[in-house]
């Protein structure tokens, strides 16, 4: 019994302690509501409505609100029928339906199929159920006229959801938690009017409304994260805790709110110097990226995937880590993979966030004509090339041959002829992940590019006189049409040095008249390497 109605009788101080509970509940929620400026405009809002003990105080509170004329807009309720608890699913949109006429409000249900769905995209139940939720309740808002989608998000909602993104990985935005409003498509915004309210604040709301609400027993299967993280892992932080760990999470997420806030409006100044969007390709020069603070770069990494639709549910820390790694490299063409088929890839001191299409990425590298890095490190496709300078060491030059390094994964070639030997080499070279050769580089015009055949590609053998068709080479040398498709191109200004990984171009030979040794070192990282293996 509440201590300041001691002197009531007993049913008198129970009804004002239920009074007072209520007026408080609505007092607080209509305040979020003004502070965080939820509805703005809206004259009409979609309150989706589960039937749940959240989603029930959110039907009752805006209703009390609008009776009261705090809220003058038309309110229209929403229930999605997930379709995985058979008849209690069904009982549940019964239940919600009979609320709704009770507080004459119109609704809408949508019904679908989450199973399904989950298997055919290889999702999460809980994944896909959100996804279809999401967009159940977008098509019912824009039916309705709907431009706000109020849902019953509350404090603990909130605590979990920090949790599980601490678990896996966040930053400062993830650390924001369940944002108050969030913009969706068509001008449509999600609200949370509840989130300033704790779980047992709005059952304690529904009791002493004498409300009733239904109770969904898969909420306790701990085998759904957010299950366990609200049944095992936030009791016991409570244990250790002083004061309520769902308050003091909020907290934090609001303090983080506000930082990225500020973060952001960096970041939308440096996204306006350094961003270039082309279709579904987004580019961020590297020299005004490396200029800006980790945490406004991890933020503008964040906007080139949101940019070409990328999820951000499944990015990682690891993977802000790993973008911002490649951005320091100095390694042309680089890449690497992010979920969801997208990839960031560095070329030419820019990074290009774009999404993964193997057959269309293995065409465009082969068309590609990229400078390697004298010295240094370039990636084409699935290879990487090394060029070094390598001391020239007369007496021992005698010593290398070819033949040999097309045997042994790690040795160097060096200007022996092979002719009758060429298609051996092939398939031994096919069957390598690495194949080192040595050029005299004043014999080299800088810049070397590397790319794949083109019609009319000619070169002069190594121990032939004249110039072939790199074909015609090929063909002569009785190279299988497989390995053909295979073949890299490395040249200089004038002329092609290196028919990969075939023969070497007689013109760019290393001989006793050599000063200045340039190597290059082709592997294919798809290739495990045989030799560490063996």
């Amino acid at each position: 019994m509440c201590r300041k109605f001691s002197g009531l009788g007993i049913q008198q101080a129970r009804f004002f302690c239920a009074v007072t509970a209520v007026l408080e509940f609505e007092t607080r929620v209509a305040g979020f509501i003004k502070s965080e400026s939820l509805f703005g405009a809206a004259d009409r809002v979609l309150l989706a409505v589960s039937g749940g003990a959240d989603s029930v105080a959110l039907l009752h509170t805006m209703h009390s609100l609008k009776a009261e004329g705090i809220f003058d807009g038309q309110l229209h309720c929403a229930h999605i029928n997930h379709c995985l608890r058979g008849a209690e699913a069904d009982l549940d949109e019964e239940f919600v339906r009979g609320t709704a006429e009770q507080s004459n409000l119109p609704i809408s249900t949508r019904r679908v199929d989450v199973r399904k769905f989950a298997e055919q995209k290889r999702l999460s139940i809980e994944t896909a159920g959100r996804q279809l939720r999401t967009e159940a309740l977008l098509e019912i808002a824009q039916q309705c006229g709907c431009k706000c989608v109020a849902t019953g998000h509350q404090k603990n909602d909130n605590a979990e959801t920090l949790i599980q993104r601490l678990a896996r990985g966040t930053g400062f935005r993830g650390l924001g938690g369940i944002r108050p409003v969030r913009e969706l498509g068509g001008g449509i915004r999600f609200v949370r009017p509840l989130l300033c309210v704790t779980r047992d604040e709005i059952i304690e709301y529904l009791r002493a409304r004498n409300l009733k609400w239904r109770v969904d027993r898969t909420n306790f299967d701990c085998t759904y994260r957010r299950n366990f993280i609200r049944h095992r892992v936030l009791p016991v932080l409570q244990e250790d805790c002083s004061g309520s760990v769902a308050e003091k999470l909020s907290e934090l997420a609001a303090g983080a709110r506000r930082f990225y806030d500020s973060l952001s409006d960096c970041a939308n100044a440096a996204w306006a110097e350094s961003a270039d969007c082309c279709g579904d390709e987004v580019t961020l020069d590297l020299k005004k990226f490396s200029m800006q603070h980790p945490a406004v770069q991890v933020e503008l990494v964040r906007r080139c995937l949101v940019q070409i639709g990328s999820g951000e549910r499944d990015l990682t820390q690891r993977h802000y880590e790993g973008v911002l790694r490649l951005a320091q490299q100095n390694v042309g063409g680089s890449r690497i993979a992010l979920p969801n088929g997208f990839i960031a890839r560095r070329e030419y001191g820019k990074m290009v966030f774009s999404r993964t299409n193997e057959k269309a990425e293995a065409s465009r590298w082969q068309r590609e004509s990229i400078e390697l890095r004298v010295p240094g490190k370039t990636t084409f496709g699935p290879y990487l090339i090394e060029a070094s300078f390598v001391d020239s060491d007369k007496d021992d030059l005698g010593g290398w041959n070819m033949d040999s390094c097309l045997r042994r994964n790690d040795k160097v070639g060096i200007n022996n002829k092979v002719g009758r030997n060429d298609r051996a080499s092939a398939h031994a070279v096919a069957g390598r992940a690495n194949y080192v050769e040595r050029f005299d580089f004043q014999k080299v015009t800088l810049p070397l590019v590397v790319r794949g055949r083109q019609a009319g590609d000619r070169f002069r053998p190594l121990g032939l006189a004249g110039q072939k068709k790199v074909g015609k080479f090929l063909t002569s040398a009785k190279v299988p049409p497989e390995l053909r498709d295979k073949v890299l191109i490395i040249a200089d200004r004038e002329k092609v040095i290196w028919v990969w990984p075939i023969r070497m171009s007689e013109q760019a030979k290393v001989d006793r008249e050599t000063h200045k040794i340039l190597q290059l070192r082709i592997t294919d990282k798809h290739r495990p390497n045989r030799q560490k293996q063996e």
